[in-house]
């Protein structure tokens, strides 16, 4: 899966043609997972609540790109 982002650990991928409804994913220390468009948590377990606010920031950020 392409990288869309790379922050302070933190890796963001997208499909460009994956299944609705749209989201991304991340991964941060071997956890992994999908986030709305939004950067709401939709499946997966992301244990940091430090790298699920940046994650939601950075969603927040790039909206319009996404």
């Amino acid at each position: 899966m392409p990288y869309v982002s790379f922050f302070f650990g933190i890796i963001i991928r997208m499909f460009h043609n994956d299944h609705n409804p749209p989201h991304f994913h991340a991964e941060y220390q071997g956890q992994k997972a999908k986030f709305d468009l939004d950067g709401n948590l939709v499946e997966g377990r992301m244990r940091s609540r430090t790298a699920k606010s940046l994650i939601k920031k950075w969603a927040r950020l790039h909206k319009d790109e996404l």
